[in-house]
């Protein structure tokens, strides 16, 4: 992305907050962000006038309130110049209180987590790009990953994030915060295309290799009268890192093999095991296409939106450690080395594909009904197009291959949702504003497992397993926001949600019965109201406090309720009587204004009943068994410190430094109160991310990034404290570096390193290693 702060490519924050207050919804909060991240000094401003110009963004008007005093953090392209971006998700994961599980560029399993909610609580966190939900709540943990692709890197103008579920527009899924994502809207013809190379050096287990991938972008962007026009291509390619390293079951076979090669060593709970083998390298190509049509009829705006994934994951070539006396491979069967008999099942170092493709469709209408009265409507759908894994039972160089394996496959999956909103500047007092409205949201989730005599041709045989199911939301909210005079505001507000589950199946096969048999399973309806309240006090231009609280009920999805298979290396068992998930969250901030930006405190607490919690299992040989499984509550106090400023210190000099502490600890489980005081899984008691940018001149910036969290546990039990070994949940401080000189006629190149001391750490799966980028971007 390397048309950072080139021209037509820079966001006037200034401008975005006049037109906002222009709508009498402007949080101060917002202001306070604007002069700390969208403000450079005069020398500096001086210099890059002639390489900048403002862009207009497609929800600069946005009839959007997060709230008075909701806690949040704003980005600009300025603010990612000292960011090796590949893919979207780069783009916010240095933000406050933010984690983002992307274990390679080009993973589809990049999760999110937000302060209290860890990266598997992926239903607690939602992602809008140009007001298209790329959130997935259909499914969790790491398949729950947000649909990062469906938005390219490139195209992003501004983002912002908002912590916590302190605004009545948003569900209970914003327990953990949400990220609103803008792109430009194209104000004259332009082309832009930027390519990016990167190689990482991995050496962990039995592989020590070197890994290669490349990105390249294209978008056109033209204005014809009162139609814009805006259409891009992305192409991802990565090889990744092994991302499974797989120990071997206690065997009693007496004629085992003799083998030699495995490698000893503990698991994340010092287990002593011996490992057999890893998945090898992993082939990801991602293809995204995307066409916006925005539309102005006068004072009102429209913005059809066109977004086509095509995705293939490739793990072809798994490795065997194990070698038999006469130095042959060994893929599957009973072996013995120095004294460890184990199992290898014949499945585990199969080779595998999947192929997904998926379509998003959006569409915002908004406009002015009276002076003060604006209406936003916003309708979407996400298709699960095809989304289809085929596994070999056995891999191609095992001798006793056959062409058997299995093919999961999702049928009709997607989701459609529907938004009506009237944002009131003006009710009778001075001050006063209202937004209100209603949202409809509709989840299906079906998914197939079969037998395939010839996977790679994805045939089908025999059902091994089916389930599915749907859920459905429909909401009203309102929200008042009251500035009363220059120092106090307060904003009230409420969100009333009623909730249905219905069609659910799983299968219990009869074989003595002609059918495959499916058990229905019931369903249900709830209902739940959320209200939302916040006081600000400035008693002077340079400093502000703030206390939000809020309500929020987090509804399950299909999956938890569901998804109940049998795969050759997965199990899930779900829970059809799961309850929403109970929050009450708070936030106190303090802020003070300094020369160039602002220093900013947040101390809040989320105390969450009936809290589900996704537990995954592995067994020897690779096999993996989730469940939800509820517990009755957990809490967390944390305190976030953020500073951003231009010009800090010294002339040129941005940063941007965020740290915080987290205590979270599950308070009460009946059903279990061994677990009782322990820390709640995956959320490290320390994070903390740096971004400094320094501009040399007007043409160079060089820039350093910081990533640091402690170590934290991965079970409820927390009996995994082994560190620096496949499943553990380490601790790790990242370091990178960034550089980009812009030449004229639009171009520019920039060189980069991520995890600059090749630091070996594992997050269940294992971070990258040492990877370097080269970039070059043109603007014509």
């Amino acid at each position: 992305m390397e048309h950072v702060a080139l021209k037509k490519r820079f966001f006037s924050l200034t401008n975005h907050s006049i037109q906002l207050l222009g709508l009498g919804i402007l949080s101060p909060v917002l202001l306070a962000a604007g002069h700390a991240q969208g403000t450079q000094g005069v020398e500096n401003t001086e210099q890059q006038d002639s390489a900048i110009e403002e862009v207009v963004v497609w929800g600069q008007e946005s009839s959007r309130t997060g709230g008075l005093s909701h806690p949040g953090s704003l980005l600009n392209q300025q603010d990612l110049v000292s960011i090796n971006v590949a893919t979207t998700e780069d783009v916010v994961k240095y933000e406050p209180s933010l984690v983002i599980r992307r274990r390679f560029i080009g993973d589809s399993n990049g999760t999110m987590g937000v302060r209290g909610s860890n990266m598997f609580q992926t239903s607690r966190s939602m992602v809008f790009a140009d007001g298209v939900p790329l959130h997935y709540l259909l499914q969790s943990r790491w398949n729950g990953a947000p649909r990062w692709t469906m938005v390219s890197a490139s195209e992003i103008a501004q983002v912002e994030v908002l912590y916590g579920p302190y605004s009545a527009e948003f569900s209970g899924n914003a327990m953990g915060g949400v990220v609103l994502i803008e792109s430009a809207i194209p104000q004259e013809r332009e082309y832009h295309f930027d390519s990016s190379y990167f190689s990482q050096s991995f050496d962990a287990y039995g592989f020590d290799g070197t890994v290669n991938g490349y990105k390249s972008f294209f978008s056109y962007g033209d204005k014809f009268g009162d139609l814009s026009v805006y259409a891009s291509y992305n192409h991802l390619e990565n090889d990744s890192q092994p991302q499974t390293f797989y120990f071997g079951g206690n065997s009693n076979d007496p004629t085992a093999t003799p083998v030699n090669g495995g490698i000893e060593g503990n698991d994340e709970r010092s287990n002593a095991r011996l490992w057999f083998g890893d998945t090898g390298v992993v082939n990801t190509t991602t293809d995204n296409y995307k066409l916006k049509l925005g539309y102005d009829f006068g004072e009102w705006q429209s913005l059809l939106n066109i977004a086509y994934e095509d995705r293939l994951g490739a793990s072809t070539s798994p490795n065997t450690y194990l070698r038999d006396s006469s130095g042959n491979p060994v893929y599957s069967g009973n072996v013995v080395q120095d004294g460890w008999a184990i199992n290898l099942p014949a499945g585990r170092l199969g080779v595998s594909e999947q192929e997904r493709d998926s379509l998003s469709l959006g569409l915002r209408l908004r406009g002015p009904l009276s002076e003060n009265v604006n209406f936003e409507a916003n309708v979407n759908q996400f298709a699960v197009l095809r989304d289809q894994s085929r596994s070999s039972l056995r891999n191609p160089a095992d001798p006793a291959w056959t062409a058997d394996g299995q093919v999961n496959d999702f049928g009709d999956t997607g989701w459609q949702s529907a938004e009506a909103k009237l944002t009131f500047s003006e009710l009778g007092l001075p001050g006063l504003a209202l937004v209100t409205g209603a949202r409809y949201e509709a989840y299906e989730l079906n998914m197939d497992v079969y037998n395939s005599p010839d996977y790679d041709s994805a045939t089908f045989g025999a059902y091994t397993s089916r389930s599915g199911g749907e859920t459905e939301i429909a909401a009203a909210f309102a929200q008042f926001e009251w500035i009363m005079n220059e120092q106090w505001d307060m904003s009230l507000g409420g969100r009333y949600e009623r909730f249905q589950s219905k069609n659910g199946y799983y299968s219990d096969d009869n074989a003595a019965t002609a059918t495959f048999d499916l058990v229905q399973v019931p369903g249900n309806t709830d209902s739940a109201f959320s209200p939302k309240f916040s006081v600000g006090y400035q008693p002077t231009s340079q400093w502000r406090l703030a206390y939000s609280l809020g309500k929020a009920y987090r509804f399950p999805i299909v999956e938890e309720l569901f998804s109940q298979y049998q795969a050759y290396n997965s199990v899930s068992v779900a829970n059809p009587g799961l309850n929403p998930e109970n929050g009450l969250h708070q936030n106190l901030m303090i802020q003070r204004d300094i020369p160039g930006g602002s220093v900013r405190v947040n101390l809040f607490t989320e105390t969450i009943k009936d809290v589900i919690e996704s537990q995954s299992e592995s067994l020897p040989g690779g096999l993996s068994v989730r469940t939800f499984i509820p517990l009755d509550e957990t809490e967390t106090h944390g305190a976030e410190f953020i500073l951003n400023a231009n010009q800090f210190l010294v002339s040129n000099l941005d940063l941007r430094f965020n740290m915080v502490y987290t205590d979270s600890e599950i308070v009460c489980n009946e059903p279990d109160p061994s677990i009782e005081g322990n820390v709640y899984p995956r959320l490290p008691q320390w994070r903390g991310n740096l971004l400094a940018t320094y501009h040399i001149n007007n043409r160079w910036d060089a820039g350093l990034n910081y990533q640091y969290a402690s170590d934290s546990f991965g079970r409820a039990d927390n009996t995994d404290r082994e560190d620096e070994v496949y499943g553990a949940q380490d601790g790790f401080s990242r370091v990178g570096l960034k550089s980009t000189y812009r030449f004229d006629q639009g171009i520019a190149l920039g060189l980069g390193i991520d995890n600059l001391t090749n630091e070996t750490s594992f997050v269940a799966h294992p971070w990258p290693g040492r990877t370097v980028y080269a970039n070059v971007s043109y603007d014509f």
